[in-house]
């Protein structure tokens, strides 16, 4: 077991700072002196302009198929309804606001386009999924559109091709998370496409019953689940930013999931992890930099079938409490090349199981004390953890209260030294890495170490 180190609180904070892509912002900026502004799409090159005091609802059922409508910057009275294959355009300050009732934007037009505008405000039934936009149409696109005060966010249901780029969605920050609405809700949607939005303080990002989404480049701050996926397969989740949630990513019941390139970092409290699968196969988590999470990769009965396999390749995971966590002894789970650094526990395996079945192989270990006599970056003797206190652990998490008390570190340290209480091995990795091996994950790693 390695002891965990701790950055400064300065060094943390900006540390989270960066990671969340803080720098410095024109207006409107949030509290936290981010520009959080959606991501406006060009005017249509075609458009026939609208004043506030027109009537909108009217004006749309009225236009023609391909037509754009332009909105003038103001308060429009909602509910609209989006019915054919049309688009609404405006800046941010066009706001389509709701009467306190119902869902604010309802697109069931295929191939209709929400572009630029603000949404302001919805019903508040749960039960009936008040929200911003909802989507019940193939091909809608909602770009650069700005939600706040809405119970839920941008919902889409039963339909295929749906683009959901450069939105901010703010939720309603309500301290009790669960009452929140989801800001992002998939539902029997395949070929989805969401990107380059900005979440912050609403509920989860929800992928559910839905096949090949891509999920890219977005933020997502503050939130329950940053992406739940449910009996979707074949997604893709790439690029993307998760900054103090309870859950990054989590894969539930879903085949052929792969996680790129993802920085996730702080999430925290009792049931904090950074990437979770549950019941999923065949998935792929490669890249990806997790940082200061309670659990950094947690594992349950995943892969599924024998003819799958799990692949964890050149991740940096640093200063996690317990940087992967099986559910019970694993198998056929790829574990290489990634970089395990200032984690306060490398490997825990729940039920008092190891990970011996699975493949370490080339993974760098800061606790690592061998050595490389013939000087080729792999160490010559193997990597093997061994710990007492970890067992005790798994087999009764309440002792987990007095991880880095004197006690256990005592206990601990006596296994150590007496043979005869020589703890079991966890795991072995017969080529350790000298030098930290992870790519562009572990040079972000590094960077923020040093």
């Amino acid at each position: 077991m390695t002891r965990r180190r701790h950055p400064g609180p300065l060094a943390l904070a900006a540390t989270l700072a960066a990671l969340a892509g803080s720098a410095g912002c024109s207006a409107p900026c949030s509290a936290d002196g981010r520009d959080h502004r959606a991501r406006t799409p060009a005017r249509p090159a075609s458009c026939r302009d609208l004043v506030v005091g027109a009537a909108l609802q009217a004006e749309v059922d009225a236009a023609a198929e391909g037509e754009a409508l332009c909105l003038g910057p103001g308060r429009y009275p909602g509910p609209l309804v989006l019915e054919r294959r049309v688009a609404v355009w405006g800046p941010p300050t066009a706001v389509i606001a709701s009467t306190g009732t119902g869902t604010t934007v309802r697109i069931s037009g295929s191939g209709a386009r929400l572009l630029g505008v603000t949404v302001d405000g919805s019903g508040g039934r749960y039960d009936q999924l008040d929200g911003a936009v909802s989507i019940t149409a193939d091909d809608v696109t909602v770009e650069g559109v700005t939600v706040v005060g809405a119970t839920y966010g941008l919902l889409a249901e039963r339909v295929h091709r749906v683009r959901l780029v450069g939105n901010h969605v703010v939720g309603s920050r309500d301290p009790a998370v669960g009452l929140r609405g989801d800001s992002i809700r998939l539902w029997e949607t395949d070929d989805a496409e969401v990107a380059d939005n900005v979440v912050e303080d609403g509920r989860d990002l929800v992928v559910w019953y839905s096949r090949k989404a891509h999920v890219h480049g977005n933020r997502i701050e503050r939130a329950r689940y940053g992406t739940h996926f449910m009996y979707s397969h074949d997604a893709r989740v790439e690029g993307n930013r998760y900054l103090d949630v309870t859950v990054g990513v989590f894969v539930m019941y879903s085949n052929r999931v792969e996680l790129r390139g993802n920085v996730i970092a702080n999430a925290a409290g009792a049931a904090g992890i950074a990437i979770g699968f549950k019941d999923a196969g065949a998935a792929k988590v490669i890249d990806n930099l997790l940082v200061h999470d309670e659990v950094g990769i947690y594992l349950d009965s995943s892969p599924q079938r024998t003819d799958e396999e799990v692949e964890i390749s050149g991740n940096a995971l640093r200063l996690c409490r317990s940087a992967i966590v099986f559910h019970s002894s694993s198998h056929r789970v790829v574990i290489r090349a990634n970089d395990f650094g200032g984690n306060e526990v490398i490997l825990r395996v729940d039920g008092g199981g190891d990970a011996l079945a699975d493949g370490w192989d080339g993974n760098y270990f800061d606790a690592y004390t061998g050595y490389d006599l013939d000087d080729d970056g792999i160490g010559d003797v193997p990597f093997e953890l061994r710990s007492y206190t970890g067992v005790m652990v798994a087999q009764h998490p309440e002792l987990g209260f007095f991880s880095g008390a004197p006690a256990l570190t005592l206990t601990e340290a006596a296994a150590h030294l007496d043979p005869l209480f020589k703890p079991r091995a966890l795991l072995i990795d017969p080529h350790p890495a000298m030098a930290p091996v992870a790519g562009k994950a572990g040079a972000a790693g590094r960077a923020l170490e040093n």
